[in-house]
């Protein structure tokens, strides 16, 4: 009616008379540091600012001419400090979103109050933060911008809507593995330059603060807003490889997940799911941490202040030029990168989320994706958000095998007979992604890309080359399987509808672990604590007995498979478990929910035992029978007169590709993938997931 109108008009012309907060950003990454021998460049630092403006203009609806970048021989203290002042203190205003990103090396100087026990203070180091002369031998002093200055900065800004957002570290330092580690050295006998002292002036007399007033303020915690870091105080933050993309291994890892959010989490919520992956990755125990100012409620809202904009997205569109479009892809999960090449697609999104069109991709460099719109249905724009439509798993995925120094003079002749193996590759560290190192620790063995011992890997002091290829030929080809099945990895593109949890057997209330495809549950009922894992309950001490539970809430039956990695890289099949049974054994009827193991009809236990370290378990889900897979599982019970309970996997490699023909789509469509033959993974029909508990 007239009335009605009348008062919608009111409301559209109060809503445009508010006025709309401001968003600004200041982004700085660092890689070219000048080299030495105490610290050295870094190689993730450039992606990692590309990470989050592409995030806050495309998910968060920052505008460019807000967004300032600095990096490399342009991030100089002088620079960062001039530019933290003009483009955020000087231009916001209260109730404008500000944010302040860091991804570089970190250090620490002495610190006269001693806030901290050890007397340090917690720094970030600009391009010109060199060392002085002589160090560790002598003390000097330093141009970094210390913890106690970010304090005072933040609190210069005139809005509570602050965020930064530090990725480096304050420990270690050098390389670990084959992961540059963000942390120049520092120490007590390192203090501030007398620019820094002169700074911390000039804010106090601005801020109307006396120095006892600072001392008091800080030790209780953050000047403004929120700080969010990727470690804590005495952990690495790690610079890596994945595939093609040198990163921040947080940065990657928090950007994926709030491209790929359905809901806009807290702070809190946001921190302890990223926690969880960033652990699993770097390997580097790296627990990322967050401080909200004393009074405020910044860590119950979302991280930038701010709700995303549109859907849960692999990417977006970032310009159209006649039938080319170029696509960023900072949604997809590092794990599943190397799956999204020539011939996967993507679904276009329209303003409500609804399927607008195809495009197939042609071409991808890091995380710069080339594509065509397919057929006549749709074209591209700039900005629009689009997500998997059918992804690519290359047949002739290969293992790359990291050389360590330490092989000394047989560092040729490893790389000839790692090459020789079939789909292995060997190379030195440093110079791109490696899945494992191979190194001498005594004996030969293998190292974790963070350079963590793989257990049960090392040989005898006096043991050969060739011996050590030819005994760890099983791990590498189990090594080789996982990367393989974390090619299917679709936790966040998979529609189909499905919890998985893990917990202590007997404890219903002590969840350890849970995962579940976060664009299927979305479609189903409510997931009440299955959702709630807590952030350190996956840990779990040997001898502890365990069971999952698998909820299949589709509407229809699912066909799933459970797989376990443990830390030494052994392959079991714990579910199915009944080697007795039809071609149905990995069936889980619509609506039901079982028990691995079931205490009504199962007789074996699953139990936490030796080697400690981190286990990984593996989900497969269907809608159509998975029978390749389960042929070969029945095969070896049948070998082995096993007739109930886990069956150990002696050759991963063969069972994955197993899997792979019962998940690739109906028909057994393959197409060309960037350089071999793929099969094409439909996430509309799977879900491939994973979770992951450390055995202490």
């Amino acid at each position: 009616s007239g009335i009605d109108l009348i008062g919608q008009a009111h409301r559209y012309g109060r809503v445009l008379a508010a006025s709309t907060p401001r968003k600004l950003a200041l982004l700085v990454g660092i890689n070219a540091y000048p080299s030495s021998s105490l610290f050295s460049p870094l190689m993730g630092c450039i992606t990692d600012v590309e990470l989050q403006r592409e995030l806050l203009i495309h998910r968060f609806g920052f505008q460019t001419a807000d967004i300032l970048t600095l990096t490399d021989g342009k991030a100089s203290r002088e620079a960062i400090l001039q530019a933290f002042q003009e483009h955020l203190i000087r231009q916001a205003r209260p109730g404008d979103v500000v944010v302040f990103h860091f991804s570089g090396h970190g250090s620490r100087v002495s610190d006269p109050d001693r806030d901290n026990a050890d007397g340090l203070n917690s720094t970030f180091v600009p391009v010109d933060g060199g060392l002085p002369e002589g160090f560790p031998q002598r003390g000097g002093t330093v141009q970094d911008i210390t913890g106690h200055s970010l304090f005072l900065l933040s609190r210069a800004v005139p809005s509570e809507g602050f965020t930064a957002v530090l990725d480096s570290c304050h420990s270690g330092g050098g390389t670990r593995g084959n992961m540059r580690i963000r942390a120049r050295p520092g120490n007590a006998e390192l203090v501030v330059s007398q620019r820094e002292i002169e700074l911390q002036r000039q804010l106090l007399g601005q801020l109307g603060m006396t120095p006892a007033q600072f001392i008091q303020e800080r030790r209780r915690g953050v000047g403004n807003g929120v700080v969010v870091a990727g470690t804590r105080r005495d952990q690495l933050a790690a610079d890596a490889s994945f595939n093609d993309v040198d990163c921040g291994v947080f940065t990657y890892l928090l950007t994926q997940y709030l491209w790929q959010q359905t809901s806009p989490d807290s702070i809190r919520s946001v921190l302890a799911n990223v926690g969880r992956s960033t652990t699993r990755l770097s390997t580097t125990q790296q627990q990322p941490l967050y401080e909200a100012k004393p009074g405020s409620s910044r860590d119950s809202q979302p991280l930038y202040s701010s709700p995303q904009l549109g859907p849960p997205a692999d990417g977006v569109v970032r310009r159209v030029s006649g039938a080319e479009v170029e696509v960023w892809l900072g949604g997809v999960h590092p794990d599943s990168l190397a799956a999204f090449g020539q011939g996967t697609t993507l679904q276009l999104l329209n303003d409500r989320g609804a399927s607008s069109g195809v495009m197939e991709l042609k071409a991808r460099r890091g995380l710069v994706g080339l594509a065509t719109v397919s057929g006549s249905r749709g074209s591209a724009r700039p900005g629009q958000p689009v997500q998997e439509g059918a992804r690519q798993i290359p047949d002739n995925l290969t293992l790359v095998v990291g050389l360590d120094p330490s092989l000394g003079a047989d560092l040729a002749a490893a790389r000839e007979a790692l090459n020789r193996e079939p789909r292995l590759k060997a190379v030195p560290l440093q110079q791109g992604s490696v899945h494992v190192i191979l190194t001498r620790q005594n004996g030969l063995g293998l190292l974790s890309p963070g350079g963590d011992r793989l257990p049960n890997s090392f040989g005898a002091a006096a043991e050969s080359l060739e011996q050590a290829v030819t005994r760890l030929r099983p791990k590498l080809r189990a090594a080789l399987a996982a990367q393989v099945f974390k090619l299917t990895l679709n936790t966040n593109s998979s529609l189909l509808d499905l919890v998985v949890s893990l917990r202590p057997e007997g404890r219903k209330s002590a969840l350890t672990a849970a995962v579940f495809p976060t664009r299927g549950v979305g479609k189903g009922k409510p997931l009440g604590p299955a959702a709630a894992a807590p952030a350190d309950g996956s840990r779990l001490p040997v001898g502890t007995a365990v069971q999952f539970e698998i909820s299949n809430r589709e509407v229809r039956p699912l066909y799933i498979s459970l797989l376990v990695i443990d830390p030494a890289g052994e392959m079991t099949v714990v579910f199915p478990n009944n080697w007795t049974a039809s071609s149905e054994a990995t069936r889980v009827n619509a609506g039901q929910t079982i028990r691995i193991p079931d205490p009504g009809s199962d007789s074996f236990q699953l139990v936490t035992q030796e080697p400690k370290g981190m286990v990984e378990v593996l989900i497969v889900a269907s809608l159509s029978p998975i029978r390749e897979a389960l042929r070969a599982l029945q095969s070896l019970a049948s070998h082995s007169a096993q007739t109930r309970g886990p069956v150990a996997a002696p050759d991963p490699l063969g069972l994955m590709e197993d899997f792979l023909s019962d998940l690739s789509t109906p028909g057994g469509s393959r197409t060309r993938g960037l350089a071999a033959v793929g099969r094409t993974v439909d996430p509309s029909r799977i879900a491939t997931l994973s979770l992951s508990f450390e055995v202490i």
